[in-house]
């Protein structure tokens, strides 16, 4: 009995090893760490591979952007701040290795918490299960109130940060939307409404704070012009809002001032998600740039990323 008809593999052609292309040699493996380096040897000790490689090129990008004068936006969600980000991220502020910072509604509510009270973060399951959640009084007291009297030519995140400012609650040093005012910033903030505990209470405006949060759209919209040639944007945790704000504030510096290309854009967050890899990475980049996506928790990568940057200046 023949059975089926096999391959011959006595018929197989091979080839040295010497002429077949490789992508990992050991001159690119990693460097065994000393309890001496510094920031910079252990960057140069990781392997010249994948992610590694990102996070030395979004450095490097950020450090030349600040050379520049170039545009480093960063846009980011409540999370950031929730995991004890802050004086982290205002140092960076007040170095000038971010120019301009957008954050969503909650961010807002946040920092708030954490400048008056030292604490923010509630168990959303418990306080949910009674109707509660959300429903604390000062909160919305205070933040309604600053908008609610608010000039309606103004940003959302300037009279936020103004406020704090003038206030100067007993944790002021913590707040982000308050230094950014504070080191000459101006912060922009950008709402869903209904999307926010604060927009539940009675004294809660939707028009005003949409023109406020409208104004904040085309300041954001005039800081994407500064990304041209050498500038950075970065996704730090918004899976859905900042990305979509940040493609049609783009567009609209595009279709007003013309080409706005060559700038890197990154997105870091805990899992990749489609809008922030979509619209801020990769479309926005099409015509050149440097295209980074991170994933990992923030209260590591972070610090990572600052002590790089600091560490040089």
């Amino acid at each position: 009995m023949t059975g089926p008809k096999k391959i011959d593999l006595n018929k197989i052609r091979t080839y040295s090893f010497k002429e077949r292309p490789t992508k990992a040699e050991v001159d690119s493996f990693a460097k065994i760490p000393s309890s001496d380096w510094e920031v910079d040897e252990f960057l140069e000790g990781l392997p010249a591979y994948l992610k590694a490689v990102e996070l030395k090129n979004l450095v490097n990008d950020i450090n030349r952007a600040k050379a520049r004068g170039r545009a480093v936006i960063l846009m980011m969600g409540a999370h950031s701040l929730k995991v004890g980000l802050a004086p982290v991220l205002i140092e960076l502020i007040k170095r000038g290795f971010i120019t301009h910072l957008a954050c969503n509604g909650a961010v807002l509510i946040h920092d708030y918490e954490f400048a008056f009270f030292g604490r923010s973060s509630e168990d959303v399951a418990e306080t949910l299960e009674t109707g509660m959640f959300g429903m604390v009084s000062e909160t919305p007291e205070y933040l309604n109130k600053a908008v609610n009297s608010a000039d309606s030519e103004a940003g959302l995140g300037m009279v936020i940060g103004t406020a704090f400012n003038a206030d100067k609650p007993d944790f002021i040093e913590y707040s982000l939307v308050a230094s950014a005012v504070k080191y000459g910033l101006s912060p922009t903030v950008h709402i869903t409404i209904g999307a926010d505990t604060i927009h539940q209470h009675p004294d809660f405006d939707a028009g005003k704070w949409g023109a406020l949060s409208g104004n904040d759209f085309r300041i954001l919209a005039e800081s994407c012009i500064s990304l041209n040639d050498g500038g950075v944007v970065i996704n730090l945790g918004s899976a859905v809002n900042l990305p979509e704000v940040f493609l049609k504030a783009l567009n609209t510096a595009r279709n007003i001032h013309g080409e706005i290309k060559n700038f890197s854009a990154a997105n870091i967050d805990m899992i990749q998600h489609y809008r922030p890899v979509t619209n801020v990475v990769n479309r926005p980049t099409l015509s050149g740039g440097g295209r980074y996506t991170l994933t990992g928790h923030f209260e590591i990568l972070i610090p990572l990323i600052a002590w790089a940057l600091l560490s040089e200046h």
